[in-house]
């Protein structure tokens, strides 16, 4: 041990973490440099898995899958670019690329069948055809780690029908359906039946250069000018909250509580029981139903068409509506050429009962970089969302330790998946004219993975009257600065713009309403009548970790149900 209390073996393992950081940063800028170039996208895959990422590993894989789809068929748009970057790396079992020198592969494409083979005596088609299965490696034991089972074995299967005696993917697929037989308790699975949801790290990435301060002065003082119109009688200010628990703890009854610093909504004038403290307009929103009676921008219902001032449509694509002249005009101005007429309407709309919250989740996705590219501008830097807090853990918190000595793996608690993480955000950048390779500066799959922890847990949703689905979502990004509470002092309402107003009664014991000058506004993003168990497994599943209110932990200690003393009218 050294004279700083650190043993060589973690002195190691720091040294080698911030290399993999450095190198992915080269890599990084290489695929910049060279786009199109499959190999380094599978570099950085590789990098991604030594750093605890496999999220991200698997990403960079599918990219560099989609490319070797490019060097393959001449008639593809990206067909020449993906050749020529290939034309630096050697084909012979040798002298191939690194990345492609793992097991069996270093044989070459020999073993391949099905027409899986190079097509043609070109060095890139045989680089193609052997980094095809390199892919479908690195992809598959990615989606392994991550928990998404039903994706993992969908790719490793299309490996092994190119590659069928390949021992890396004979030996995920072996990985892949014992996990499943322990994550569904059977000792014979159904293939359709392995879980398609996983999850990943929850935190600001090392490289994330656009988190901003969200403490300075500077910050606060740009926040406080634009809440000035919308509440005028708040202030944003730092407030000291309980840290979510990853789960049960014998600290409910405990006077003293681990406490962190977030931003919150002040009041600096006394309101009064139904005053309004807050009125938002937002376009940050999302419809999953195809061709509903909602207004494309605000998410509120279109007007009769024979109202006075009834819907207006787009001119170029008469599909999209909006409730009014100003919507129009805002849906113009801020988004919505990025999509006119791009074939994405049908996207994630009217999906199955189970997929109802991530569809939403995705289409804020895809507004979020419908806005960022009509507003050229990174997504991260976007108003709508920079300033709202992911609910994050530390780098180091969520890092797998890599040392001799290691214990348990840490509780990831970010939800992803193939399918809404990766593979349908990047097909519908593609239908929006995107180029996925060139812009991968705005459109990694980190920063998807960065607007998804900012929506979950801050998106409000309304519900459909005939099922009571979930289909109409949006984002307010002063509305979610007012952090969560069970016995919160507001309650809200979203109609076209995101309304708060001070509660008449408080939840516990029925207690007057009104909030004094200098008391926090606190909201509910859950439904606050629900067991204290209930609305921790929400805050499990939406914020990444149990919720540490004062009523929590008083229900909790008490072993009360959660609903007892509760103001049976007003939710």
């Amino acid at each position: 041990m050294d004279s700083d209390g650190y043993t060589s073996d973690e002195m190691d393992v720091d040294s080698d973490y911030h290399s993999l950081l450095d190198r992915r940063e080269d890599l990084t800028d290489a695929i910049c440099n060279s786009p199109y170039d499959l190999i380094h996208y599978l570099e950085r895959a590789v990098v991604y898995s030594n750093l605890g990422y496999p999220d991200l590993a698997a990403g960079d894989a599918y990219r560099a899958l989609l490319l070797t789809d490019e060097v393959r068929n001449e008639a593809f748009e990206y067909h020449q670019d993906a050749v020529d970057a290939l034309r630096r790396y050697s084909s012979t079992p040798a002298n191939l690329p690194e990345v492609l020198r793992y097991g069996d592969l270093r044989r070459g494409s020999s073993d391949m069948v099905n027409g899986h083979g190079p097509r043609g005596p070109s060095s890139h088609q045989e680089l193609a055809a052997i980094a095809s299965v390199r892919c479908y490696q690195i992809i598959s034991i990615s989606l392994l780690l991550c928990g998404c089972l039903k994706s993992a074995h969908t790719y490793c299967h299309r490996g092994l029908s190119a590659f069928p005696t390949n021992h890396e993917l004979i030996n995920t697929m072996d990985h892949i359906m014992t996990m499943g037989r322990r994550r569904l308790k059977k000792d014979i699975v159904d293939v359709a039946d392995l879980p398609e949801w996983g999850v990943v790290r929850r935190e600001v990435y090392p490289w994330n250069t656009h988190e901003p301060d969200r403490f300075s002065d500077e910050s606060l003082s740009m926040l406080n000018h634009e809440l000035a119109t919308i509440a005028p009688k708040c202030a944003v200010q730092v407030s000291e909250l309980p840290v979510l628990l990853d789960g049960a703890s014998d600290t409910d009854g405990y006077a003293i509580i681990p406490t962190c610093k977030q931003l919150g909504l002040f009041a600096v004038e006394d309101i009064a029981p139904g005053e309004t403290v807050l009125n938002e307009y937002s376009l940050l929103t999302a419809n999953n139903r195809h061709k509903d009676g909602n207004c494309d921008a605000c998410g509120s219902a279109l007007p009769p068409l024979s109202a006075e001032r009834g819907p207006v449509q787009c001119s170029d694509c008469y599909d999209t509506v909006f409730c009014d002249e100003f919507c129009h005009d805002k849906a113009q101005e801020l988004y919505h050429p990025a999509l006119c007429e791009k074939d994405v309407d049908a996207i994630a709309k009217d999906p199955e009962a189970k997929e109802s919250d991530a569809s939403l989740y995705l289409l804020l996705l895809v507004r979020l970089l419908a806005m960022a590219t009509h507003q050229e501008t990174h997504p991260l830097e976007l108003s709508q969302i920079k300033y709202i807090w992911g609910d994050f853990l530390s780098s180091g918190n969520n890092a797998i330790d890599l040392s001799p000595n290691a214990g348990p793996p840490p509780d990831w608690t970010l939800p992803f998946s193939f399918k809404y993480n990766i593979e349908t955000p990047l097909h519908v950048l593609e239908k929006m004219d995107i180029n996925i390779y060139t812009s991968i500066t705005y459109h990694d799959i980190w920063i998807f993975n960065t607007c998804y922890a900012k929506f979950r847990g801050t998106a409000s949703a309304r519900k459909s009257t005939r099922d009571g689905r979930p289909d109409v979502a949006a984002v307010h990004p002063f509305w979610c600065l007012a952090n969560h509470d069970c016995n919160p002092n507001v309650t809200w309402e979203w109609g076209g713009k995101m309304r708060l107003w001070a509660r008449e009664r408080r939840v516990i014991n029925n207690e007057p309403g009104g909030i004094k000058a200098g008391e926090e506004i606190f909201n509910h993003y859950c439904d606050v009548e629900l067991p204290v168990q209930q609305r921790r497994e929400w805050a499990q599943g939406s914020l990444g970790g149990w919720c540490m209110c004062k009523r929590c932990r008083d229900e909790s200690a008490a072993g009360d149900n959660g609903t007892n003393n509760q103001n049976e009218e007003e939710s």
